[in-house]
């Protein structure tokens, strides 16, 4: 499985800095689906389903959510292999809290994406079996991290991944189990690795991939000061991978370290003005290439939430979209992620 480390690369979270900054919320009735966050208890940083509750409270009409692994609550009293599965019976819990109704309308972990070890190869078919169980039919698709780089200067994740995991023989046989059992495949790398997610889209054409945070365009370590040299490499291979018509892209997580971004620098939080120029090449980059039936805003909470607020962050995304029409803008904010992780009938 997937180690990750115990020290925090990602802005820690400043409520009180938070609380500086506040604003109307944009749009307020557009539905929006939240296709990443993270629930997780770690030192100091407890995010529960109730804390997602509280970010979004009075804010944007989020209809549902997707929760991602963040290898968090992994059982210890079974088989090393089906560790993961206790993942997601804790997030399946989580969402039968929300699922009630007690706690307002947003459906929190409507649809949960997992870990397995895909290099058990065709052994992992058990593990995923025991991950649909466990979902209570909520389980949509699997992540397994692959962010690596030689330089550890540019590494800004908890996840510690051995280098060109994708293109081990044994993870594609159990990357190809996946697709059998409706399951997709969230991927989450450096711009750096993008040449391995083109690679594997065009070796598994009926996996759904998603790709995470907009590819990952490193902004940190040796790539700092190198923003254009950067977005071009990075652009190039996005264009290249929205050739492979099974890839979708999350739009989001611009507000973690790794993007070299310096708004946690501030006196006070940035405002959406202020996001929606620093993240809109990205963004629009996305669009342009993958259209918006294969792009889904993300808030990647509460990772992001060291650099914003929840209710700032979306308000950033309907800044760059307003010039989209009212079908683009329901594909972004909702109608791709409903349909990708299969959310039709659950909210």
């Amino acid at each position: 499985m997937t180690t990750y480390t115990t020290v925090s690369p990602h802005h820690a979270i400043r409520s009180d800095w938070l609380a500086l900054h506040r604003e109307e919320i944009l749009e307020p009735e557009l539905p929006i689906i939240d296709p990443h966050h993270h629930l997780w208890d770690r030192t100091g940083n407890r995010y529960f389903v109730f804390d997602l509750l509280e970010d979004i409270a009075g804010g944007h009409n989020v209809r549902a959510t997707v929760a991602v692994e963040a290898g968090a609550m992994y059982n210890r009293d079974v088989a090393a292999e089906l560790s993961t599965v206790g993942e997601t019976e804790f997030l399946n819990g989580q969402a039968a809290i929300s699922a009630s109704g007690a706690y307002g309308e947003c459906r929190v972990a409507a649809g949960i994406v997992g870990h397995a070890d895909l290099r058990l190869g065709e052994r992992v078919k058990p593990v995923l079996d025991a991950h649909l169980r466990a979902g209570g039919g909520r389980f949509r698709g699997v992540r397994f991290i692959s962010v690596w780089h030689p330089d550890p200067r540019a590494h800004a994740s908890l996840a510690k991944p051995p280098p060109h995991v994708l293109q081990d023989p044994n993870f594609r046989k159990g990357l190809a189990q996946l697709a059998p059992l409706g399951l997709s495949f969230d991927a989450w790398m450096y711009h750096t690795q993008l040449s391995e997610a083109i690679e594997l889209a065009q070796a598994f054409p009926d996996t759904v991939i998603i790709l995470n945070h907009v590819g990952g365009a490193i902004g940190i370590g040796p790539y700092a000061g190198k923003r254009d040299e950067v977005f071009a490499d990075w652009r190039g291979s996005m264009r290249t991978l929205s050739r492979c018509p099974s890839v979708y892209v999350k739009l989001g997580g611009l507000g973690m370290r790794l993007f070299g971004f310096d708004f946690v620098a501030g006196e006070r939080p940035p405002t959406s003005e202020q996001l929606a120029q620093a993240w809109r090449p990205y963004i629009e980059t996305c669009i342009d290439a993958f259209g918006v039936e294969r792009c889904m805003f993300e808030s990647n909470f509460p990772v992001d939430k060291g650099s914003c607020s929840y209710h700032v962050s979306w308000n950033a995304f309907k800044r760059i979209a307003s010039g989209a029409s009212a079908p683009d803008k329901r594909a972004l904010f909702s109608e791709t992620a409903r349909r990708v992780y299969r959310l039709d009938g659950v909210i």
